[in-house]
């Protein structure tokens, strides 16, 4: 049976790994100009296609029955070939969000919730909002309810990004200021990579509800499979598969002090896992085209600051690879949401009459305990994990591994 995902631009779809842990069936990435959509879904065989951007509404007149989520939203994200040959267009979307919802274990009936953007998407959410029986009011860039206009809303309990603000490449923005709203208890973005935009990264700061929009995407992928097997699917799926699709996408980022050991133990964890390891010190000798102590009596620490800041963007964008930084990246706060959007973050800490300071010009001219009591306040805001580095870098990497899998040694 020949499934797949139609759309315009679909490089980073995450579709493929997850219909292969759903069903068995071939699932393929179809790429396909606006103008040869008609000539795709009349002459391509497939039993079942999954409908992204910009191709939601595009498919509907090919549609000969729509579903009743199909018809509420007014877009399209699954399509079913029949064996007559005619096609029947649903809306998964619909229960994905609603799936969500429900997962985040927020509270919506009678409470004010903001979304922002008003296309497609929240139509989607408008929709399941509206069955929840919560108040949503639509932002957008005009209109009544503008981005302008938030302060007519401080009441707000809930936040839902709709919008691709935040969304790999552009990361690191935010399309809403969170401090507007004193009695916010939570935020949902659909946007699911990075793991952790920069709205839920605010959010998690004020001890919020953050979630992404992966466990959508999981959910609604759910749904889909159920209509193309036409079996239906238990809902404990959607758990097992998220869980295991977050673990292969988050990246591992160890953080520390100059020469605690994270670069041999990343490199050794990368092994174990078999993860690509990337170094970001090795990465800015590359992008300079000179060595650290070189970049330092050239251009000073700013200098290498900005080289390493461009050098993060790149590598912490990436999935799934084991880096390993600066002891100083730290250092920069606008580097501090790169480190945790798309990763955990593990602090590797070593004694410091054990650290090493040849090569490395910071340490060489600082008294190391007043540098670490500098850093150490950002370590612990970057970091998710402590991992003591005072044994053997065996003994660190088996400490990761057994934190990755949920256990405490």
């Amino acid at each position: 049976m020949q499934c797949g995902l139609l759309g315009a631009r679909l490089a980073h779809s995450y579709s493929p790994q997850i219909h292969q842990l759903l069903g068995n069936y071939s699932y393929r990435l179809f790429e396909v100009e606006e103008a040869h959509i008609a000539q795709f879904l009349n002459n391509t065989d497939f039993r079942g296609l999954n409908v992204t951007i910009p191709y939601k509404k595009t498919v509907i007149p090919f549609c000969q029955e729509l579903s009743p989520q199909a018809q509420k939203i007014g877009a399209v994200n699954t399509i079913v070939r029949r064996d007559d040959g005619t096609l029947i267009g649903h809306n998964t979307d619909y229960f994905g969000f609603m799936s969500m919802a429900q997962k985040s274990g927020l509270s919506f009936a009678g409470k004010k919730v903001l979304v922002l953007g008003s296309g497609g998407a929240s139509n989607t959410v408008c929709t399941v909002l509206k069955e929840l029986q919560a108040n949503y009011v639509v932002i957008s860039r005009n209109g009544e309810n503008s981005y302008n206009q938030l302060h007519l809303h401080q009441d707000c309990a809930i936040i839902v990004n709709a919008t691709p603000v935040g969304m790999y490449p552009n990361t690191g923005i935010s399309p809403i200021d969170l401090s507007l709203f004193p009695k916010l208890e939570g935020v949902l973005d659909l946007i699911y990579n990075p793991a952790k935009t920069k709205l839920l990264q605010d959010a998690e700061s004020r001890h919020l509800t953050a979630m992404n929009g992966l466990w959508m995407l999981v959910a609604q992928a759910k749904e889909s499979a159920q209509w193309f097997t036409g079996c239906k699917i238990d809902d404990s799926h959607i758990e097992r598969i998220y869980c295991a699709l977050q673990t292969q996408m988050r990246n591992i980022v160890l953080v520390g002090m100059p020469g605690c050991g994270k670069s041999t133990i990343g490199h050794a964890l990368g092994k174990a896992l078999n993860r690509p390891f990337v170094d970001a010190d090795d990465e800015i000798v590359k992008t300079a085209g000179i060595s650290i102590p070189a970049i330092f009596e050239q251009s000073g620490e700013a200098g290498f600051r900005t080289i390493e800041t461009q050098v993060l963007q790149q590598i912490t964008a990436k999935s799934g690879t084991v880096i390993a930084t600066g002891g100083g990246c730290v250092a920069r706060s606008e580097n501090i949401p790169l480190l945790r959007q798309n990763s955990v973050v593990i602090w590797i800490q070593r004694p410091l009459e054990a650290l090493p300071v040849d090569g490395r010009p910071l340490s060489q001219a600082n008294k190391l305990s007043l540098l670490y009591e500098k850093r150490r306040p950002l370590y612990e805001t970057a970091s998710d994990w402590v991992i003591e580095n005072k044994n053997s870098i065996e003994n660190a990497v088996e400490k990761i591994l057994a934190k990755l899998t949920g256990e405490h040694p």
